[in-house]
């Protein structure tokens, strides 16, 4: 890590040891992300790693709360660190104070991360997604704007306002993915990730998936509807990877990775024949080394190449 900070010009004692922190969750909790972050240059990672860890903090508060506490008055905290942090420059806690200093850094728009709080507590409340808007609306502010925050740091070779919806649109081809992975982990936390009316025209409804997950079967009728779940975020990631030749060099085989290889966690659950609520679908250590290494020739030939110059360390913005 210290590599990678002096890359990026963190100097500070407290933000060096935060900046570890995020890397330290990414690392333990998004294996697949975590091995596309190694193709990016390493001036480029820390920032990465930073976003990552704030996102894992907000979703472990809704999702695993300590004992005794309150979701939505932790959240409604973090809510207000980061605000207050952003004003200051600084926060007390050190995921926070990451990724404050790679917002400033990167002048990404806070109105980004009060959008992804809204998700965040909506997931207290709502459990059902009546159509595909209504989800869309969850999925803008837990996915869409994850690729708006990153894309300031992969940087493009266009107006960022071209790559924009793609970077949005690949944000929401990984969340769907997971969804379509985590079915019946949702299920335990009573929520359900797919439009309703969608799954009620394969004759799908809560009941029935609550019924697969009890008896660890896949309905038939739930097989065709998850796999035109499947075709529909196929159809996402195939407009999404237009986008990959609009970024920077430097970080096109990094994205290009993460695509391909959590596109292929689709093939996985249709190769078990969708059998979501038995197993995880996951792509083993071996396949995604496969990807990654012509990938990371890739990257370290872009590093030296005659554009690398043009992404330059984000300096911190004087207050």
């Amino acid at each position: 890590m210290r590599t990678e900070l002096d890359a990026a010009d963190i100097t500070d004692a407290r933000l060096r040891t935060a900046y570890q922190e995020c890397k330290r969750l990414n690392a333990t909790h998004g294996r697949t992300f975590f091995l596309a972050t190694r193709l990016l240059a390493p001036a480029q990672r820390p920032a990465i790693h930073a976003l990552y860890g704030f996102a894992r903090l907000a979703d472990d508060l809704v999702d695993t709360p300590a004992p005794g506490s309150s979701p939505e008055e932790r959240l409604a905290a973090l809510a207000d660190q980061l605000s207050d942090g952003l004003t200051r420059g600084f926060s007390d806690d050190p995921v926070v104070a990451a990724v404050i200093d790679t917002a400033q850094r990167y002048h990404i728009d806070g109105a980004l991360f009060d959008d992804f709080l809204a998700s965040m507590r909506m997931d207290l409340t709502v459990t059902d997604y009546p159509d595909r808007a209504a989800l869309d609306r969850y999925v803008y502010g837990s996915a869409d704007v994850i690729g708006l925050q990153v894309l300031p740091i992969l940087g493009t070779v266009v107006d960022p306002a071209t790559a924009a919806p793609f970077a949005a649109a690949l944000g929401k081809a990984f969340q769907l993915t997971n969804f379509l992975r985590d079915v019946a982990e949702d299920i335990d936390r009573g929520r359900i990730y797919l439009p309703a009316d969608e799954l009620a025209a394969f004759g799908v409804d809560r009941a029935l998936l609550e019924w697969c997950r009890t008896n660890r079967r896949t309905d038939a009728r739930v097989r065709a509807a998850l796999a035109d779940q499947h075709e529909k975020t196929r159809e996402i990631y195939r407009y999404a990877s237009q986008g990959v030749a609009l970024l920077h060099p430097v970080s096109r085989p990094c994205v290009q990775t993460a695509l391909l290889l959590y596109r292929e966690i689709l093939d996985r659950i249709e190769a078990d024949d969708f059998a979501v609520f038995t197993r995880r679908a996951t792509v083993g250590q071996g396949r995604r080394v496969a990807v990654a290494g012509p990938a990371y020739a890739r990257a370290v030939w872009a590093r030296r190449g005659p554009r690398a110059a043009e992404l330059q360390v984000a300096r911190k913005v004087r207050r």
